[in-house]
């Protein structure tokens, strides 16, 4: 099996990256791409919850850009070249992979995870706290997620889901309170530690925070749209009651 189209991908990435290319390439860096490269990510994410297939298949090659590009630069810059980076992605998935590329025998999906995270820690001498590789760039639900289940890891369990519930519902009674006291920063405080506290709770039930929200937000959106074809007169003019009729009206033609 060939990889023509994908040498000649590299190649063209290469000569827009060349004196006689491209300048808006030529002008790029490491830096200037990490809002398109976070952009990209996200937007193969929706393609996939949309199950639109082709829709995938270009940003996935979006994606692919992004590697390429910024492994054009590091070759620009002398550094590594998208051979190092294949290299070093292989040699990691042989050596995190000894049940198929080795002798280790595994009886269940969560011996090859604990193997994988051995190893990775293994890999990894420098990173002395449980803590230590969150990513700081990605979003703050998707590192409460991490933070949670790097903590789990450790032992630090909740003893059973009640006990989840219990804290759930304690941090919304110190909200409360805060709020009673009016002092803005004890407010924030205690919001951050309830969705913190929901964070564990999805995670407790198998629920991916991130994406959870995400189709949350998507439902929301939709409903809202569906508001705005219904409205007999501008919605700024509508009251509560009115917007309540109007969102379960909203609710149950999406239904059909």
């Amino acid at each position: 099996m060939g990889y023509k189209n994908l040498e000649n991908l590299i190649e063209t990435i290469r000569i827009l990256r060349s004196p006689q290319g491209c300048e808006w390439d030529r002008a790029q860096n490491h830096e200037s791409l990490k809002p398109n490269m976070l952009e990209e990510a996200y937007e193969a994410v929706d393609a996939i919850n949309s199950q639109d297939m082709n829709h995938l298949k270009e940003e996935l090659g979006d994606v692919l850009l992004q590697v390429l590009l910024h492994s054009q630069i590091a070759d620009d810059e002398h550094v590594f070249n998208i051979e190092d980076v294949a290299k070093g992605l292989n040699e990691k998935l042989i050596h995190r992979h000894p049940h198929v590329f080795g002798n280790t025998k595994v009886t269940s999906t969560q011996e090859i995870v604990d193997n994988w995270e051995k190893l990775k820690k293994e890999e990894k001498p420098h990173r002395k706290s449980a803590m230590d590789g969150i990513s700081k760039s990605q979003s703050a639900l998707m590192s409460a997620q991490k933070i949670s289940k790097k903590a789990v890891k450790q032992g630090f369990e909740w003893p059973n889901e009640q006990t989840l519930y219990d804290c759930v519902y304690s941090e919304f009674e110190e909200f409360k309170e805060a709020t009673a006291e009016k002092d803005f920063k004890h407010m924030e405080e205690e919001m951050g530690d309830i969705l913190f506290a929901v964070v564990n709770l999805a995670r407790w039930n198998k629920i991916d925070a991130e994406q959870a929200l995400i189709k949350a937000n998507n439902k929301f959106m939709q409903r809202f749209r569906k508001m705005e074809e219904l409205a007999k007169k501008p919605l700024q003019e509508y009251n509560f009651r009115e917007y309540d009729i109007l969102w379960k009206k909203a609710k149950e033609e999406l239904k059909h």
